[in-house]
């Protein structure tokens, strides 16, 4: 039986949670470049110590938002300030429910007047796009879809980031000013416009690794003449590019939790939304996979201030969530965090593939993600405490990491607290899960992001920049 949409698709089964738990998807997955380059320790590496070359331009979509009413849509919907938000300006762009849990978080690029440009998963985009359609606004939306599900292999933009010590410098060398100049001064999150490959190029002051960087992007037909200065620019400084295996493990140096579980599936107010959402779309195909198990599906629900984010919710504006998300405010929060696995617990665990019985679930290198929504049981003398949202191996670090989001009691750095890998009567149906036996890991809470550089190198105001 086919279903049109969401909301009769979530009629039509038991649980959503079982039906996340067992969808037929493994994680997200990279297109367009290479699983490496090099490899990835060295990819790793490089983006701490040289500098590297995110390709951007194949695996997030894109949603144009243009019109007299664009600012007041995105107002209504984000927990953000818009106080300032002038053009070429940036902001990590935050909608929640009614209820005051996150939908999901996007770049917002304020471009001209009028026009914006937000760009990131699908859940926000389709919330976004929703409101637009039926919220009786004068604006025009036109998505831009992600690589994997299209078939013209072309995109609206290309997107760059350079991003390291050196990154700079090749951005520099690519700009081709005689004599060579040094880059503009950009705060954090400003947009500036330049000239590489002998095309105009627009490049927001971002980083992904906590290094200093500029994000680039432009039209399709440039990428060519893009890519090929940055990739001759960068040869002098020992610039890496990352492939796909090494791209989704920086965040766990950065402290940036990349997949919340947009948090849609129940709720009287969101009926309408979930009749407007397909059944085969992201929310009705994702899936959960972990230790962390609940009959409920608002457990798997974060608010702002679980994913870092509390100091971006401003009451200066209106906006859908801000009656529930100001009864939450002065309450106890839990808190984002690093979790740093015991090395023995880690090396014991992998070394049961050697074995006949008694196998835990794999652990793969550098990412160990195995589902859309990764949910990870933290638990201390048998109590859960918390979840691990994301999984994998620094090589800058030398350690097997996650991020995690921990009651506030258990949450200061060097609690140590129990983390459970694998999953429940030897795994799901989901095809990235083969039969293991669950593990328990002890591990050590760190602060996040884990990485020095990463929280002293952002602007003040960043929620990166923040200090468990």
């Amino acid at each position: 039986m086919s279903h049109r949409s969401l909301e009769e698709l979530l009629r039509s089964i038991a649980s959503p949670v079982e039906m996340l738990r067992n969808a037929q998807v493994g994680p997200n997955v990279y297109p367009g470049v290479p699983a490496e380059y090099t490899n990835w320790r060295d990819e790793q590496w490089a983006w701490q110590h040289t500098c590297v070359l995110y390709n951007q331009s194949f695996h997030m979509a894109e949603l144009a938002v243009e019109g007299p009413d664009a600012m007041t849509l995105l107002s209504r919907l984000g927990v953000n300030t818009f106080n300032n938000f002038d053009v070429d300006k940036a902001k990590q762009f935050v909608p929640c429910t009614p209820d005051g849990y996150v939908i999901g978080d996007v770049i917002l690029f304020h471009l001209a007047d009028q026009e914006f440009n937000l760009v990131g998963r699908a859940p926000v985009l389709n919330w976004v796009t929703y409101h637009a359609q039926t919220g009786g606004y004068d604006v025009q939306v036109t998505l831009d879809q992600r690589s994997a599900l299209r078939t013209d292999g072309r995109r609206k933009h290309y997107r760059f980031q350079v991003q390291g010590p050196h990154a700079m410098d090749v951005i520099a060398q690519a700009m081709e000013t005689q004599p060579p100049t040094q880059p503009p001064e950009l705060k954090f999150f400003n947009l500036t416009t330049t000239q590489i490959g002998g095309v105009t190029v627009r490049a927001l002051r971002h980083g992904m690794a906590g290094q200093p960087g500029w994000e680039l992007f432009g039209p399709w037909d440039d990428y060519d003449a893009v890519h090929s200065a940055l990739v001759d620019a960068g040869a002098e400084f020992g610039m890496r590019l990352v492939g796909g295996r090494a791209y989704s493990s920086n965040a766990l140096e950065s402290g940036w939790i990349p997949s919340p579980l947009p948090a849609v599936y129940t709720g009287d107010e969101l009926r309408a939304y979930r009749e407007w959402l397909p059944a085969n779309g992201y929310e009705g195909s994702a899936s959960i996979g972990g230790s962390f198990v609940s009959p409920n599906i608002e457990d798997y629900y974060f608010t702002p201030w679980d994913l870092g984010y509390g100091h971006l919710v401003k009451f200066d504006h209106d906006f859908i969530g801000r009656e529930a998300l100001e009864r939450m405010a002065e309450g106890d929060h839990r808190r984002k965090v690093t979790l740093a696995l015991d090395d023995e617990d880690v090396a014991d665990t992998i070394a049961t593939m050697f074995g006949n019985t008694d196998r835990a679930k794999f652990i793969d290198w550098p990412s160990a993600v195995y589902a859309m929504h990764p949910f990870d049981r933290v638990s201390v003398n048998g109590d859960t405490v918390g979840v691990s949202t994301w999984i994998g191996y620094s090589f800058n670090e030398g350690k097997m990491l996650t991020l995690a989001v921990l009651d506030s009691q258990h949450a200061e750095p060097g609690t140590e607290v129990t983390f459970v890998w694998g999953e429940e009567r030897g795994g799901t149906s989901k095809p990235t899960v083969e039969p293991h036996v669950q593990r328990e890991l002890r591990a050590v809470v760190g602060p996040v992001p884990y990485v020095e550089a990463v929280r002293s190198g952002y602007a003040p105001d960043s929620w990166r920049s923040a200090r468990t």
